[in-house]
């Protein structure tokens, strides 16, 4: 391999360590609902967990309520006790074919541990862009047949892109805090 498909490798692991910490930013609960706040719910359907959006259409028709309607009636239970194990802190009831449930408005206590959540996602992110630099960087100085000042030029390229990565998760979790945070 050469020095840029190290340091393209390395920008796309990056790239998929932020999306994936903005896709679990997004799981996180704020003041308003939405059905991505439901996305990690697995529910013990047919034998296997899986995913609520594979067995039920979630639907957030008002700022403070999701709509869940199971496709097999015989799920509502397991949807409920997901929704219940899950700890999202809510409490689901349905009318037999459709599940609501109700977002309470946070509280200041539950605001503070809804940042702790979304800080720790934000450390998991920061640590696999750390990690595909270092990877990277190692692939870079083993790399033979390249002069060593392409090396430290590719390494600074690598550093910049890092950084860049880094105040992408951080910009990410600002938005996140602030949405948390906002009464």
């Amino acid at each position: 391999m050469t020095l840029a498909e190290h340091a393209k490798h390395a920008r796309q692991l990056m790239d998929k360590a932020v999306d994936a910490v903005k896709r679990e930013l997004s799981t996180v609960r704020t003041g308003k609902a939405t059905t991505a706040l439901l996305d990690l719910v697995r529910v013990d359907a047919y034998g296997s967990e899986m995913p609520l959006t594979q067995v039920a259409s979630v639907a957030a028709p008002e700022p403070r309520l999701l709509t869940i309607q199971p496709w097999d009636k015989g799920l509502v239970k397991a949807i409920e006790k997901a929704i219940l194990a899950s700890d999202l802190g809510l409490t689901p009831a349905n009318d037999g074919t459709v599940i609501r449930v109700p977002l309470p408005p946070l509280n200041e206590e539950r605001r503070r541990e809804l940042v702790k959540v979304v800080h720790r996602f934000a450390e998991e992110g920061k640590v696999a862009v750390r990690h595909a630099r270092t990877e990277a960087i190692a692939r870079i100085k083993k790399t033979e047949h390249v002069s060593d000042d392409e090396k430290k030029h590719a390494e600074k390229e690598l550093q910049k892109a890092h950084d860049d990565h880094i105040r992408m998760v951080d910009d990410a979790v600002k938005t996140k805090e602030a949405e948390i945070m906002e009464v």
